[in-house]
This record gives structure tokens, sequence and C-alpha cells, in this order.
């Protein structure tokens, strides 16, 4: 098994994150606005199933 060159692999990771191509704030701030309301809009989708399966579980088996 090859011995571990310690600088030589931080060497290749510098010229690896070198490449990545970073987006740019405005990027970022629409995807992260993206996220939270495809979040809240997930949120209150589950809100109203989980209250329409209550009322039909309450109405057909527990006869309230």
């Amino acid at each position: 098994m090859a011995k571990a060159n310690v600088f030589q692999f931080i060497r290749e990771v510098r010229q690896e994150a070198a490449k990545v191509t970073w987006p740019s704030r405005q990027e970022v701030i629409i995807t992260t606005v993206m996220v939270l309301l495809m979040v809240a809009a997930t949120a209150v989708f589950f809100f109203f199933v989980d209250a329409i399966l209550k009322w039909l579980v309450d109405t057909f088996i527990y006869n309230v």
C-alpha cells in the first residue's frame, strides 16, 4: 500500500477547489428563498392532508 503524502494531498485538494465554479450571492439568495417557499408549501399541503385524514378517521371509525 502506498504511503500517503499529506502535502501532495493538500496540493491536489487546492487544485480541485480552484476548478469549482462558486454561485454568486444572488444565486444563493434566490435558491435559499425557493427552498424556503417549497418547504412552506409542503408543510401546508401535509397539514391539510393530515386534517382531512383525521376527519375521515373520526367520522367513519370513531363516529364522532
